[in-house]
């Protein structure tokens, strides 16, 4: 049955990972996000998703970079304070696998982008009664296709920051009353 969804913060992780000097992992969260998710979470394929990303809320445990990481050579946050992804397309492949495909905008720019996504399960909440659904996801995207262009040479070869960012999420998700 479609039903409306609201995101539990405490419980879900919005984060990537990006090759740092191209011999280590950097990582990171952006801890405010929400969503409008309308759907019968056992066949995705008629959802309607929207996520807001608070790109401020960037969070790799290091101010100074995050700093950086909010200034204009990267999210430029003042121009630019929200990330956001919407669904166009969810195609199905498979037991609770979808291929969800939609417009993510970024620092100005909106590319189409397709979320390997899993519907995890639903459960009824011991605290609240409530039922609650579980879905996790990844994908990878060129950053400079959304203008985040800075780089650094570093010394040995390569740069400081790779293009490729592996963007992962989990969600639990309460039924809306």
């Amino acid at each position: 049955m479609t039903t409306k969804w609201t995101v539990d913060l405490a419980h879900s992780e919005v984060g990537f990972t990006v090759k740092h000097m191209m011999i280590s992992k950097a990582k990171g969260t952006f801890d405010k996000f929400d969503a409008n998710i309308v759907a019968d979470v056992e066949d995705l394929t008629g959802a309607q998703i929207e996520v807001t990303i608070d790109a401020a809320s960037i969070n790799t445990r290091n101010e100074d970079r995050d700093n950086h990481l909010r200034s204009a050579d990267f999210f430029h946050v003042e121009e630019h304070p929200t990330i956001t992804f919407i669904a166009t397309d969810i195609k199905g492949r498979g037991s609770n696998e979808y291929d969800v495909t939609g417009d993510l905008t970024m620092n100005g720019h909106t590319k189409q982008v397709t979320l390997d996504v899993t519907f995890e399960g639903q459960s009824k909440d011991p605290m609240s009664g409530g039922i609650v659904a579980g879905f996790s996801g990844e994908t990878t995207i060129s950053r400079k296709e959304f203008g985040l262009t800075w780089n650094a040479a570093v010394e040995t070869g390569g740069v400081l920051v790779s293009d490729d960012v592996k963007i992962h999420f989990e969600l639990e998700l309460h039924k809306a009353e």
